[in-house]
Order: structure tokens, then C-alpha cells, then sequence
């Protein structure tokens, strides 16, 4: 090769590496600042000191009426896709609060399935909001079981679990919750705070109307002093792991079809076409592909990083305490993988975690994916899409963003369909609902990690941000199979097992409520 024609091929190299070194150096993701390596501390909250022998006695002389009201409960179809037996469901929801002494329950229509809303006036100074869902995922085909909605009582290497369809997710502790509510009312009377109930029947789908479920008491709800989910949050071992909130989430779909900008625009047409017909295919996978670096794992779009909050002080305290305790390699054989990006551990992974927006493909689809061989140059493609939003990152925002990237790129034939969206919610540590509950487990010895917030994503901005309410998920208790076979809630510990049992669990709902009314 001469030097002549050597030249241009160095500098046609090193303009490649240039423009990678530029893009390792410029990349949109933030480098945080991390201001104190202070560990928060969840044990140092004094624990919870009162005692209510004569409730608790109640509790544990109704155990099997207990149980057998958790087994009403799953008995109870509620599939939210399939419209299978939700009303009915709503229905039961709404007399068990009556038959509890909720003078005013009513069951709210909306554009979907219904909700339930409930109020007890206890006459007490302190009001308190108990979010519930009373619907389900539908059934798979491999449970150990024969009837997943049977509500059997199955022997367990943990104990005696309940076995069925919403036993943990969300059934089980909703229903738990009210046998504590129960036998508070029948020994004492009365209960230490007053409470409003608020139920929707699409949690699983999204809850797309929760907003119409909560609208005729909206003003009411927002004079109340907090928020609370019943949710079991203990590994079997005892330990538990408590999400001060929850990321925000964009879900839509992305479609290409062939038009006046090129590609087929009726149908299908033969794969030899492809050297003159532009392919819609090709075009949404570029498009997507345009949206992150070419390992797909940090997100181009411009701006996209720019409004995530900052970690606050507080959140590093909790992210240290996360760090300190992190077992990566368990949680990589849990999800069967075989590391995180680039290698990342411990703190770096957990802020990435939590404050990173994501760019995730759902699914993709296309043309002929059968057995064999047809040659077809498809006219349309189609992909769903989620991005899950840190503190800071609105919905409307990130669609906006997303739309003009599109743009920009001469991807204007590309399609976005909004299908969900609602953004983060957040509560401090320090807020008395989350002492309270922190108190309760400390009386109860259990070992507690706290995070700012899940990386997953529920509408608890409704409560945050609609009604301005602190709002924390959690509660004594464990299960497992949340959409997946063999769904349980442990009922009896085996010997050993470290996790509450039913009586604990109720048990731990008095003290939380009676905590809640002392320490707000």
C-alpha cells in the first residue's frame, strides 16, 4: 500500500477513536457528588413500647376464623385482564367493611373495573388512608396445585402457607389487616385512628383509573395524616426491605408502517423487493436503536438524565446503609445472570438502580415468525417500549423528549402510542409514618433495610402528589409467587423460619396503628 492511500486510513481511524474517547467523556449519564459516607441507621429508632395483651389474646383465641377470612378472600375470582369475577370481588370488599362498622362504604364506577372506598370515624385525632387492590394476575398452567382459587392450606418447607392466586399479592395481608381491625373493634370498641379505605379493581393493569376511584373524596382524603399499604415484606429469614416510594413509568408502543415516506403500505410483499422497497422493519429497529449507545445501556436521547434529582443527603444515607449490606452475586443467581453492566457493584449499582432513567424493549414484532422459510419484506413492526422514571423526570416530559429525538433523527414516521405514564413518588425517612412502622418492627427484632425508593413502578404519586400525603408500603409477614405459580403466604412457621405468622402479623398491625396514632 503506498503512503498515498495509507493517509486517508490512519485518519479515517483516528477520527473513530476521537469520536469514542469523546463519547465515553461526554456521556449524559450524571456523575453524582456524594457528600457523607454516614451509615442511616433503622435499629436506632426507639422501638415501638406499647402492649395491647387483651387484642392480641382475641387475635390468637380467632386465628382459625382468621384464616378462613383469607380463604374467603382468594376464593374470590378477581383476574382484572379477563374481567373474571371482579365485581363480585369489589362486592365482598365493600360488606366486610360494612360488617366491620364503616358507616360509609361505596363502591365507584369507573371507565373500567370498579373501586371501593370506606371511611371509619373513630373519633380520633389522627385519620390514616389504607390503600388496597383487590384484583389479580391470571393463572398459569404448572402449579403444584389443583386449583389455584381453592384457598388450600399446603405444607411447606417454611410451614403452612396459604396456597393460591392473590395470597400474597395482594389478598393475603389486605385481609390480615382487616382480622386486626376486627379484633381490635370487638375488644376495644373502637380503633386508635380513623381510617378511609381505598381499593381499585386494576392494580395489575396498570391502574389506569385509579384517579376516578379516589375523585368523590378526593378533599376529604387529602385532610388525612398519612397513607398505608398492608404488604408483607419479610424473607423468610426475617429480614425485611422497606421502599419509601417508587419510580415513575412511560409505557407505550412504537410502530413503523409503510407509507408515502417508503415501504409497503397494504400488506406484506415478496423479500426480493428489498433492493427497491424501503423496509419498516429495519427502520423502527434503527429507530429504537438510536435511542441509546450502542450497548443499549446508556440512554442519547437529549436531556433525558438532565431532570433527575440529585441524591438528597438523606437518600445517600440510605443508599451507604444499602451499600454496606449488598449482596450482588445472590441477587445475580436470583435473576440468573452472570453480572451487572460494565462489572458495576455496591454503591454504583445501587445509585444506577435508583436514579437512572431506563430504555427497555419489552417486546418486538414483526412479519412471519413461524416454522420454516417464508422470504417477506413486512409492512409493519411493532415494539413495546417502558422507561422507568427517577424523582425529577416527568412522563410528559419523556414522551416529549423521545417524540423530538425521533424527529430530529428523520424518524417522523415513526409512531409513539401512549398506553401508561405517571410519575415517581417519594417519602422521607424521617416523615412519623415511617418512624412509626420502623418503631414496630424494631419491637418485633426484625432487621430492616431501607431504601429511598423500588426501581419498580406503581401509581403511588396519587397519594403523594394528588392527595400530598406521606405514603409507605410494608408490613410483618412473607410470600412468594407474585405472578407465578405456586403463590403463597406463610400462615405457621416452621421451626427456625424467622418471618411472622398470621397472629404476628395482625399483631404487628395493632401496634402500628396504635404507633401511627401516638407518633404522627
Amino acid at each position: 500500500m503506498t503512503v498515498s492511500r495509507l493517509l486517508p486510513c490512519l485518519l479515517a481511524s483516528l477520527l473513530v477513536l476521537s469520536m469514542h474517547a469523546a463519547g465515553a467523556s461526554d456521556s449524559p449519564r450524571p456523575t453524582y457528588a456524594w457528600s457523607t459516607d454516614e451509615v442511616y441507621d433503622a435499629a436506632a429508632i426507639p422501638a415501638y413500647a406499647g402492649t395491647h395483651e387483651a387484642v392480641y389474646a382475641r387475635i390468637d383465641a380467632d386465628l382459625d376464623a382468621h384464616v378462613a377470612h383469607l380463604q374467603r378472600w382468594v376464593r374470590q375470582r378477581s383476574i382484572s385482564a379477563q374481567d373474571d369475577g371482579i365485581r363480585d370481588m369489589a362486592g365482598l370488599l365493600a360488606d366486610d367493611l360494612r360488617a366491620l362498622g364503616f358507616a360509609e362504604v361505596e363502591v365507584v364506577d369507573t371507565p373500567g373495573h370498579p373501586g371501593v372506598l370506606g371511611w371509619y370515624d373513630a373519633g380520633a385525632e389522627r385519620t390514616l388512608v389504607v390503600y388496597m387492590m383487590y384484583d389479580v394476575q391470571p393463572i398459569e398452567p404448572n402449579w403444584r396445585i389443583d386449583d389455584p382459587f381453592a384457598g388450600e392450606l399446603v405444607e411447606h418447607e417454611l410451614g403452612t402457607v396459604l396456597m393460591a392466586r392473590g395470597a400474597t399479592n395482594q389478598k393475603g395481608p389486605q385481609r390480615a389487616f382487616l382480622n386486626a381491625l376486627d379484633a381490635m373493634i370487638a375488644t376495644t370498641g373502637t380503633l386508635p385512628v380513623n381510617l378511609y379505605v381505598v381499593a381499585e379493581g386494576e392494580e395489575e393493569l396498570g391502574s389506569p383509573n385509579f384517579g376516578d376511584v379516589i375523585a368523590p373524596w378526593r378533599e376529604r382524603l387529602r385532610q388525612a395524616d398519612g397513607a398505608f399499604f398492608p404488604m408483607n415484606i419479610q424473607t423468610p429469614d426475617g429480614k425485611a426491605s422497606l421502599n419509601l416510594g417508587v419510580k415513575g413509568i412511560v409505557y407505550f408502543e412504537m410502530e413503523a408502517k409503510g407509507g408515502e415516506w417508503g415501504g409497503p403500505s397494504k400488506a406484506e410483499v415478496h423479500g426480493s423487493l428489498k433492493a427497491l422497497v424501503d423496509s419498516p422493519t429495519l427502520r423502527l429497529v434503527q429507530a429504537i436503536a438510536s435511542m441509546t449507545t450502542p450497548d443499549g445501556n446508556t440512554i442519547v436521547i437529549p436531556g433525558y438524565y438532565d431532570a433527575v434529582t440529585a441524591p438528597t443527603a438523606e437518600q445517600q444515607r440510605l443508599v451507604n446503609a444499602l451499600a454496606r449490606d449488598a449482596d450482588d452475586a445472590a441477587m445475580q443467581r436470583a435473576f440468573a445472570v452472570s453480572r451487572w453492566i460494565g462489572g458495576m457493584e455496591g454503591r454504583e449499582a445501587i445509585v444506577r438502580n435508583l436514579f437512572d432513567p431506563t430504555f427497555n424493549v419489552d417486546g418486538l414484532w414483526s412479519g412471519y415468525t413461524g416454522e420454516g422459510v417464508k422470504t417477506i419484506l413486512p409492512h409493519m413492526a411493532t415494539a413495546k417500549v417502558d422507561s422507568r422514571l427517577p424523582p425529577g423526570l416527568e412522563p410528559d416530559d419523556a414522551y416529549r423528549m423521545i417524540r423530538s429525538h425521533l424527529d430530529a433523527n428523520g424518524f417522523n414516521e415513526i409512531e409513539i402510542r401512549p398506553m401508561s405514564g405517571y410519575p415517581a413518588a417519594s417519602t422521607s425517612v424521617e416523615a412519623p409514618l415511617v418512624q412509626a412502622l420502623l418503631g414496630v418492627f424494631n419491637k418485633y427484632g426484625v432487621q430492616t433495610r431501607v431504601s429511598p425508593w423500588l426501581a419498580g413502578s406503581a401509581p403511588f404519586y396519587q397519594f403523594t402528589r394528588t392527595l400530598g400525603l406521606p405514603f409507605v408500603f410494608g408490613g410483618l409477614g412473607h410470600g412468594s409467587g407474585a405472578h407465578a405459580p405456586d403463590e403463597y403466604m406463610l400462615i405457621h412457621p416452621a421451626e427456625g423460619v424467622g418471618a411472622a405468622g398470621l397472629a404476628d402479623i395482625e399483631k404487628s398491625y395493632v401496634d402500628i396503628l396504635h404507633a401511627l396514632a401516638d407518633g404522627f
